[in-house]
């Protein structure tokens, strides 16, 4: 026994030493080892890397929408679209003595931007009605009037006599909405009245169009058929935009919903109540947006702006001294990186109006003054002849409905067997209507070098007035 006690104690005595001497000569030098290893690696950085830690999640405030929404629904109002259709006639119509006309009713949304009833949707909403009637969030429906449409911007205005003040949505400034910002929208989808849904600002001067002639909002807020013409409103209840397009191979959303904004929209339902059409004020521009693939083709150094290729004569821009080369960088503050940033900001503007450019010319910057002008002076090379859109008094002296005027013709093959030359007016093409040079540029963008021979029809008026159609085989 006295032996086993012994060795344990002997043990005991020896694992104490070891402990000892580890901890007063190895742990040290351990710890100098790793401290040096571990600053040589941190010293290595690749990539800017934040060490912040989050606390608390609690402490972050979420939205409140309550009272932009208590704000909005109340505006926001159900349209609907009485149109009617007419069907071929059968045999059993015929005997039964049916009519072969039908009623067809479509939805949409509107927004209340006055407390004496006039509403502002979207075109496409009221487009072909026979009747217009407005059902308001306390349920009283109301005829409509249709005061005026802009096609451009798909934009409409309606009014209703109400016996009192209506509730109404006020313009917000849709220039200064910044992408991430909350948003709202409100309206009717699928019948189901007074929807909210809330968003984010995905991208501004969005173009769906092709051909740079639009400059939407978009947005992630769930819109679905009907929200049409409903509102876009910030977290303060202020309208910046009216709901009208989605994109979806379905039809319904898939995650973007884009939106006019409410400058655009203030704008058009301004000159419909006070001129009754659009007044549009027109830079006299052309060219492209710059990348890196453009800025190389035009020989320039920056791949941000808007690089002018040719200036229209007369134009605003040809008087106030604009050439060709120059980069438009901004406009009146508004950063230009694409040309929807660019014509969406026009679209806020009417002729006469004056803006400031700042360009890029020989590499230095200069502010300029331009004066806009009436988009009458717009021209196309189309055919080898040159197009120009219509005056609207000239279009009433005339009693002309649509078209573009042809200012010179160089195309001989035109000239010699159709007899066109200047002073006559192209009113269609292939059977579509042509209001205006747009029109013209859809279908170069539609045929591009194939356009000449996928010409089948071309519809005119003479210099002395007569109506012709051409068909080309």
């Amino acid at each position: 026994m006295k032996k086993i006690l012994t060795l344990i104690l002997v043990s005991a005595l020896g694992g104490i030493m070891t402990l000892s001497a580890y901890k007063l000569f190895l742990e040290e030098d351990y710890t100098n080892n790793s401290e040096q290893n571990t600053s040589s690696k941190s010293s290595v950085s690749y990539f800017p890397t934040s060490n912040t830690a989050v606390t608390s999640y609690g402490t972050l405030n979420a939205p409140d929408f309550t009272e932009a929404a208590e704000n909005a629904v109340h505006a926001v109002v159900h349209v609907k679209n009485t149109t009617i259709s007419r069907a071929p006639m059968t045999l059993q119509d015929l005997f039964m003595g049916r009519s072969t006309e039908r009623a067809q009713v479509g939805t949409g949304s509107g927004v209340i931007i006055s407390p004496d009833g006039y509403i502002i949707t979207n075109n496409h909403v009221i487009n072909g009605s026979q009747k217009l009637s407005i059902t308001l969030n306390d349920n009283k429906t109301y005829d409509a009037e249709l005061i005026g449409t802009d096609e451009k911007t798909d934009i409409a205005l309606l009014k209703i006599d109400a016996n009192e003040d209506l509730p109404f949505a006020t313009f917000g400034n849709s220039d200064q909405v910044k992408v991430g910002e909350w948003v709202l929208a409100v309206g009717n989808p699928f019948n189901l009245t007074s929807t909210v849904t809330a968003g984010i600002i995905s991208a501004k001067s969005r173009d769906l169009s092709g051909i740079n002639s639009q400059s939407f909002l978009q947005t992630d807020a769930a819109v679905n058929p009907g929200n049409s013409g409903g509102a876009l409103v910030n977290t303060r209840g202020e309208l910046i935009g009216i709901n009208t397009a989605i994109t979806s191979q379905t039809g319904s959303y898939i995650g973007y919903s884009f939106a006019v904004p409410s400058n655009i929209a203030r704008k058009v339902v301004e000159d419909i109540m006070e001129f009754g059409n659009v007044q549009n004020g027109i830079l006299g521009v052309r060219g492209g947006e710059l990348n890196s693939k453009s800025a190389e083709s035009f020989e320039v150094n920056t791949t941000q702006g808007f690089y002018v290729s040719e200036v229209e004569e007369r134009s605003g821009a040809d008087k106030a001294g604009i050439r060709k080369g120059d980069i438009i960088k901004k406009i009146d503050n508004i950063t230009i990186s694409k040309f929807s940033d660019l014509s969406g900001y026009l679209s806020t503007k009417r002729p006469n109006d004056v803006v400031d450019l700042v360009i890029i010319r020989n590499g230095s910057e200069r502010k300029v003054p331009v004066t806009l002008s009436k988009s009458e002076i717009m021209t196309i090379e189309f055919l080898d002849m040159q197009l120009r859109n219509i005056p609207s008094e000239v279009k009433e002296r005339n009693k002309i409905n649509n078209g573009v005027a042809v200012i010179k013709n160089e195309n001989y093959a035109l000239y010699k067997n159709l007899g066109i030359n200047s002073g006559y007016v192209i009113t269609e093409i292939n059977g579509e209507v042509i209001k205006n040079v747009d029109d013209i540029m859809k279908l170069k963008l539609k045929y591009g070098d194939d356009l000449e021979k996928n010409i089948k029809k071309l519809s005119v008026i003479t210099s002395s007035g007569q109506k012709e159609s051409f068909i080309f085989r």
